[in-house]
């Protein structure tokens, strides 16, 4: 889930001013290779011993499923340590990214926060120096052993902010993500097994009189998730990840990405989508779903747990095929928003410690059990391997296998939420080509890249 325009100004606002003020006593404003002091971990703290303390705790973990496993987590850690008081604080997604810069930039800084990965949000952060960096952390806890390379890199920034998916690592997630097909098993008998299939399933729908995809993108953000769905299935998940972390010649106005905004327009010029898509909102097109209103809705797999509950045995995921079927899979995902530790905690040993309990083999069973994707590797025999749950797992494992997970590429710039959402949305409205679409989008991309 992603930001909106006016809360990225504000974030980028906020953080411009917060960057300039945050330099130690002697510093340069300009030596952006400094980094706030921090005591080097180098063993588990004994959080029993650690005296009474209170970990104040941002979240946005209030959908189902995610909303049960950390209230359960959290129960359980308390009882583990009876000296430690959670001060949990629940937000919405964009409630939580309002109000984040200036709660961790303020006297009274949470010592945990959530916070989006990417140069928008994570990035700004670690530039002005308000998150502490965990890698002597993951050194002590054996963190790298739980997490794939993509998912650790997703998470690491060099100090000074200009390289991303290198460098330090600065937060732990707990859920993997991945964004797929989700389909009514009442109106789908047959899954497609390639793209034209695929296609030709929509086009039946429509010529029925139905809506094939449910789709809402009010909120502009379930656009990228449309969008990155379909250049999965035209650019290699190494050029999107090449963008997305900037490496050397890498480029939005290619073929492939060209070719996969043509298809996304075609879809939508045909009727695929919901009616006035761009005026309805996420939470009302995936419930029109849940209700039986279309065959098909493509989003992530944090709605496992709310349409396991509005549809029970009736629904099903998969990733959209290829040209050809046997392809190997191909899906935008990733993770969920990472825990992080504030530079201004006065506790950061029991706030890794924290962190390390939710991420670890029990934490993984409870996601399970709370009909979640756990990130981190999971214990022998707890996945599951039936219904809507064992659809998504078997997907998440042949996608990891096939290295076939491409990442948001809103984390690409500060900016580029903003830029491709009201991108696709003009490409969508057929108010730009998709060549103009493209040229535009690596237009503000280079911009960027070339100050690094």
């Amino acid at each position: 889930m992603k930001l909106t325009r006016a809360l990225l100004l504000a974030v980028a606002a906020l953080l411009a001013a917060v960057a300039v003020g945050c330099g130690s006593p002697g510093e340069s404003d300009d030596d952006s290779s400094s980094t706030t002091a921090t005591t080097r971990a180098t063993e588990r703290v004994d959080v029993a011993a650690a005296g009474d303390v209170t970990l104040t705790i941002w979240d946005q973990e209030v959908r189902g499923g995610q909303a049960a496993q950390i209230r359960r987590l959290n129960a359980e850690f308390q009882e583990k340590y009876p000296n430690v008081t959670i001060n949990r604080v629940a937000k919405s997604f964009e409630d939580l990214n309002t109000t984040l810069k200036l709660a961790v930039s303020g006297p009274r800084a949470p010592d945990v926060v959530q916070a989006n990965q990417g140069r928008p949000v994570m990035g700004q952060l670690v530039r002005a120096r308000l998150l502490r960096p965990l890698t002597d952390y993951a050194e002590v806890y054996g963190w790298d052993d739980r997490y794939s390379d993509l998912l650790l890199n997703l998470n690491k920034f060099s100090p000074d902010a200009r390289q991303f998916g290198s460098g330090d690592l600065y937060g732990l997630s707990q859920m993997g993500e991945i964004v797929g097909v989700f389909y009514n098993r009442r109106l789908v008998r047959r899954l497609p097994e390639t793209l034209e299939e695929f296609e030709a399933s929509l086009a039946e729908t429509k010529r029925a009189g139905g809506v094939p995809i449910q789709f809402g993108n009010l909120d502009k953000w379930p656009g990228i998730h449309e969008y990155e769905t379909v250049l999965g299935r035209n650019a290699t998940p190494q050029a999107v990840s090449d963008f997305v972390f900037a490496a050397s010649g890498a480029s939005f106005d290619t073929p492939e990405f060209t070719a996969a905004a043509r298809t996304l327009q075609d879809w939508a010029k045909a009727g695929y989508f919901t009616p006035d898509f761009n005026g309805v909102g996420y939470d009302p097109a995936w419930q029109r779903f849940a209700r039986g209103e279309s065959p098909y809705l493509i989003a992530g797999t944090w709605l496992v747990a709310d349409l396991i509950r509005a549809m029970g045995d009736d629904v099903g995921f998969f990733v959209l095929p290829g040209e050809t079927a046997g392809d190997d899979p191909v899906a935008l995902g990733g993770e969920g928003l990472p825990f992080t530790v504030t530079t201004a905690s006065k506790n950061p040993d029991v706030a890794a410690a924290y962190i390390d309990f939710i991420t670890d083999a029990n934490a993984a069973r409870v996601l399970v059990e709370t009909d979640n994707l756990p990130a981190m590797s999971l214990p022998d025999g707890i996945a599951p391997t039936e219904g809507l749950t064992g659809d998504v797992f078997a997907a998440w494992r042949s996608l990891n296998e096939a290295n076939g997970i491409i990442p948001y590429i809103d984390y690409a710039t500060p900016t580029f939420y903003d830029d491709i959402s009201g991108a696709i949305q003009e490409l969508l409205a057929e108010k730009q080509s998709p060549e103009e679409f493209t040229s535009g989008v690596e237009a503000k991309y280079s911009e960027f890249t070339g100050s690094l």
